[in-house]
C-alpha cells in the first residue's frame, strides 16, 4: 500500500453509480468546487451504516460549504441499494470498487472473517478524502479498522478552514 500524499492530485476513480452511469471519485461534480470522498467497508458494518447516517444529516451544511459529498465501496450494486436504503442517503453512492483501486487510493484492504461477511470478498477499510477544485489532495484521513473515523462535524469544519487562501496543505514535511 502507498500512501496518498496531500498537495498532490488524487488518484480519480471511475465507478459504477446507484441509478445508472459513472461515478468519478476524486472530481467534483454538479456545480461544486470541492468533493468529500468517503469509502466505507460495506453493508456487513454496522458503524459504517451510523456513519453514512450521520453524513446525510450533515449533507447540507457541506452542500452550503461548495463541497460536493459521495461514498463508495466495494459492495455489489445490491448491497449499496440496501445501504441507501437503510440510511436514507441522498448523496452519489458508488459500488463495486475493485482491489486494485482501493489500493491507488492507499486504503487498507481486509479479508473477510468468515463467507458471509462482505460475501467472501476482500473489502476497503475505512477512508476519507477531501479533494480541491483542482483535483488536490486536501485532507485524509485512512484506518485499517472501522472504529476509527473523525467525526465528520470536525470535517466540515476543517474542510472550511482548508478553503482559506491562507491555510497551507498540512502533513507534507519529509514526504
Amino acid at each position: 500500500m502507498q500512501a496518498l500524499n496531500t498537495g498532490e492530485v488524487f488518484p480519480t476513480q471511475d465507478v459504477a453509480a446507484l441509478g445508472g452511469g459513472r461515478l468519478s471519485l476524486g472530481t467534483p461534480s454538479k456545480g461544486f468546487d470541492w468533493q468529500l470522498l468517503i469509502i466505507y467497508r460495506g453493508l456487513h458494518c454496522p458503524l459504517c451504516v451510523e456513519y453514512l447516517a450521520d453524513l446525510e444529516a450533515l449533507l447540507p451544511d457541506f452542500h452550503a460549504a461548495g463541497c460536493d459529498v459521495v461514498v463508495a465501496s466495494g459492495d455489489p450494486q445490491d448491497k449499496a441499494a440496501k445501504m441507501q436504503s437503510e440510511c436514507a442517503l441522498s448523496m452519489p453512492i458508488g459500488y463495486g470498487l475493485t482491489t486494485d483501486q482501493m489500493i491507488s487510493m492507499g486504503l487498507y484492504v481486509s479479508n473477510p472473517r468468515s463467507p458471509q461477511e462482505a460475501d467472501g470478498r476482500a473489502f476497503a477499510e475505512p477512508g476519507l478524502f477531501v479533494i480541491m477544485p483542482e483535483g488536490v489532495l486536501r485532507m485524509v484521513d485512512i484506518s485499517n479498522a472501522p472504529f476509527l473515523r473523525p467525526p465528520l462535524a470536525n470535517v466540515l469544519r476543517g474542510m472550511k478552514a482548508n478553503q482559506s487562501d491562507d491555510y497551507p496543505t498540512r502533513g507534507t514535511f519529509g514526504r
